[in-house]
């Protein structure tokens, strides 16, 4: 998120004391509510007000695992890399060993780059939680609580300190021992749309909000915040619409209201016939995933 949308951001009563709370406490903040309600943007506004950096982000599914989040090792890809330098015997040099560097067949996950040691805590957004296996909740608290993994192919290798590829684009960093220990606690936001309950020790463990429905007012709010003047019939009608999606329980996000108010208000599309084909278009339910 730039600096200009960062400063659109209308946090509802209450966010604000949660997210103190969370950073305070150095605790995960868990959001629930509905989609749409505004969730994963809260981590954005956190890393812009606080200049952590770009947020990192594990989007969650029924198949997503704690170990991939940290770390994958790509043993058939070095067992490739290593067979082709076996059979080009011009490339069969005393250095061989340190050309088969297993720190290119390793590279940490969000939560694995989250949790690198530095001088200023990283941002995760963990994107609805709600979708994971029943142990991953539990499984990860154990991993924020210790805010250390080990990666046991490094830890057995002969080279103390091995470099490897982080969830930044093009940028590595040194691993000793096979061990990442955080020295700041990451800035992590976990979303839930309360499809599933979680185990008591999970929630004791967050800092807990619920996200307010969405009003007619507070969607205004968030349009004028964007848009500028927005005090127009085709504006209200738009916004009319979309909150009625979201009370007959579908699924539509903020950004395709923004998306159509930008393009629809005033005299941009004077064909009504066209107005209604495109608005169709822009508000139409998004699949669940």
């Amino acid at each position: 998120m730039s600096k200009d949308l960062a400063r659109t951001y209308r946090p509802v009563p209450g966010l604000v004391d949660a997210v103190n709370a969370a950073l305070h406490l150095r605790r995960p903040l868990l959001l629930t509510g509905r989609a749409g309600s505004g969730k994963s943007t809260v981590i954005r506004q956190i890393a812009t007000e606080l200049d952590l950096g770009e947020v990192l982000h594990w989007h969650i599914t029924s198949r997503s695992t704690l170990a991939d989040a940290l770390y994958r090792y790509d043993a058939l890809g070095r067992i490739h890399a290593h067979n082709l330098r076996t059979l080009d015997s011009k490339s069969q040099t005393k250095d061989d060993e340190h050309e088969d560097d297993i720190g290119d067949f390793v590279q940490l996950g969000p939560l694995g780059t989250a949790l690198l040691p530095g001088n200023c805590p990283r941002a995760l957004l963990i994107d609805e939680i709600d979708k994971s296996d029943l142990d991953l909740p539990s499984d990860l608290l154990d991993v924020l609580e210790r805010g250390s993994f080990e990666i046991p192919e490094l830890a057995r290798h002969p080279k103390p300190e091995i470099q490897v590829r982080t969830a930044d684009k093009a940028r590595k960093r040194n691993i000793k021992h096979g061990w990442v220990q955080c020295t700041e606690f990451p800035v992590i936001v976990l979303t839930s749309n309360g499809e599933r309950d979680f185990p008591a020790p999970f929630l004791r463990r967050c800092v807990r909000f619920e996200m307010p429905p969405l009003s007619q007012r507070t969607l205004t709010d968030i349009v004028a915040a964007h848009l500028g003047n927005i005090e127009d019939s085709t504006t209200a009608t738009l916004v009319q619409t979309f909150l009625k999606k979201l009370n007959d329980d579908e699924y539509v996000a903020i950004d395709q209201l923004l998306n159509a108010v930008y393009l629809l208000r005033g005299n941009h599309v004077p064909d009504f016939n066209q107005r209604q084909s495109l608005e169709k278009l822009l508000l139409q339910e998004l699949g669940r995933g």
